[in-house]
């Protein structure tokens, strides 16, 4: 038995403006589209609900290109800084946060970013040391990309001034040649070793709460990066597959596999798209350089606001290549963190010299900062360019300081990529910005920070049409894994998975995209959230 979906604005996203009078669904699948009358007559003996929209209207299901699903679980269970505006108000929240714990026990947080304060000194271990002396802390950057520990997790975890740093790594030290607590990229796995062991348990309530979140934001699905990180490959992707398919947090996940934990999935038995129709594998992850906020991100040139550093390449270009020859070996495209153009060039060297032969497509995250001939020269692969268009809301303008407004021409440059012929997909990187694909499309469309009050409109030329942006995270993200034969747009054959939204995306205020309220998510044909206000 199947539901008949009439009644409002129904976007196929085949073409721009195309739209549909109403949908059958049965068993997930959409079965046909057509005209009310003649599909109500066609399927009037096999249908089990019959919805009608009132107006709202109804897209393709919303899905996040590039996310840790359980790093936003974390963010919405645990301490979170993201809104602190103030070191001091970090500190205050850290201190009245640990207070419910016993002592000795470790207090983590996430999402401190020192670029949102007046005075943008980062926290160090003193400062820490001062306003939480009887735990161990770990506070993680908004980027990930970064952290700053106090004293007695520094202990714990055995790091000194002479402690080796792990190449692609910064321990940074003071003036006075002591280590300060900030620890960048590579050099955190050194603090994460001492962090005890999260159980399932505390994975499966991660899981839940941002699945639940993800439902009432409109998402039906994610493209998620976790596996490497809360003990070991088994645990983690049992702790996904029992909430999802178990549990009935019916949600498609689809799963990049970090090149530490590659080994432990093909000798799991999986490979490349298998799984089962909510949990698949994807491409192999590999992190090319770090972030901006941290300067860590790898550019071919000087910091604009600090000469001293041109960023941090995790790889070397030939132990990049040697990744990327590991993940051809096992039939898999690659999906590569490359935030500065240097690290982008490094990723397209091993890309050219160990081309994908098979399933799938390389994408490469981020692609902030690039150059035009690095543009010509991925053309013609078949790559995806996994983009957040959020960044430009959070990145801007200090971006331009620190990079240098003479190399800004091809940076966040989204109208660029998709008018020279790129493939691109949309996301948000949560936990490093809001989930919300709304908030997304809001800053692809007007490029300014729904939090700020001067509205400033950063880089114009490169803003996107509503149709564009919002096929960045239906159309876009089917393309980025291979499922556009049956994801992404509204037609015969495809899953039934919708967003539906009380205002038209289309005809409303760009201004007021970000505020449109979501009406019903949809997945396999099952509405998974309901908003009910106002009825």
């Amino acid at each position: 038995m199947g539901t008949l979906w009439h009644g409002g604005n129904i976007y196929t996203l085949q073409q721009e403006n195309e739209q549909v009078e109403a949908i059958y669904t049965d068993g997930g699948v959409i079965i046909e589209i057509g005209s009310y009358v003649e599909l109500l007559e066609k399927y009037k003996n096999n249908l089990d609900l019959i919805e009608d929209l009132k107006g709202a209207t109804m897209l393709p299901g919303f899905v996040d290109s590039h996310m840790h699903l359980i790093g936003h679980g974390e963010r919405l269970i645990r301490l979170d800084l993201s809104k602190c505006t103030s070191k001091g108000d970090v500190l205050a929240a850290v201190k009245e946060y640990s207070l419910q714990f016993p002592a000795g026990e470790w207090i983590v947080g996430e999402g401190w970013n020192e670029n949102l304060w007046e005075d943008p000194s980062p926290i160090t271990s003193a400062e820490l040391d001062l306003a939480v002396p009887d735990h161990p802390v770990l506070l993680k950057r908004v980027c990930r990309h970064a952290l700053t520990a106090n004293s007695l997790a520094l202990k714990l975890a055995g790091i000194t001034e002479t402690t080796d740093c792990p190449p692609g790594g910064v321990i940074e030290l003071d003036d006075q040649g002591q280590i300060n607590g900030i620890l960048k990229d590579q050099a955190q796995d050194l603090l994460f070793s001492a962090v005890p062991p999260v159980t399932k348990a505390y994975l499966k309530k991660a899981l839940q709460a941002a699945i639940t979140d993800a439902y009432s934001l409109g998402l039906t699905g994610s493209h998620t990066e976790d596996l490497n990180y809360y003990n070991g490959f088994e645990h983690t992707y049992e702790a996904i597959k029992e909430v999802i398919e178990e549990d009935q947090y019916n949600y498609r996940a689809h799963l990049l596999v970090h090149h530490e934990v590659v080994d432990d999935m093909i000798a799991s038995g999986q490979h490349f798209m298998s799984g089962t129709e909510w949990v698949e594998f994807g491409a192999m992850k590999i992190f090319a350089d770090g972030a901006l906020g941290g300067r860590t991100a790898l550019l071919s040139h000087p910091y604009a606001d600090d000469e001293t550093t041109s960023g941090v390449a995790i790889f070397s270009q030939e132990l990049l290549d040697e990744l990327v020859k590991k993940a051809r070996e096992y039939n898999l495209p690659v999906a590569v963190h490359a935030i500065g153009d240097l690290a982008f060039e490094m990723v397209v060297n091993s890309i050219e010299k160990y081309p994908l032969i098979g399933k799938g497509r390389d994408r490469l995250i981020h692609a902030q900062i690039l150059r035009k001939e690095l543009i010509d020269r991925i053309k013609n692969l078949p790559l995806i360019l996994d983009i957040q268009p959020r960044f430009v809301a959070s990145d801007f303008p200090w971006v331009v300081e620190r990079v240098g407004q003479e190399y800004m021409n091809y940076c966040y440059a989204w109208k660029t990529l998709l008018d020279e012929g790129l493939h691109c997909a949309g996301g948000s990187d949560a936990p490093i910005e809001p989930v919300d694909p709304r908030l997304g499309i809001h800053a692809a469309v007007t490029r300014t920070n729904i939090d700020s009050s001067d509205c400033t409109v950063y880089n114009e030329e490169e803003r996107l049409t509503v149709y564009e942006a919002v096929s960045l995270f239906t159309k876009g993200s089917a393309y980025a894994i291979s499922h556009e034969h049956d994801r992404g747009v509204i037609k015969k054959g495809n899953l039934a998975d919708f967003t539906i939204l009380e205002e038209n995306i289309f005809t409303i205020a760009p201004e007021a995209i970000a505020s449109i309220p979501v009406k019903q998510t949809v997945i396999g044909g099952k509405t998974v959230y309901r908003n009910e206000i106002g009825k």
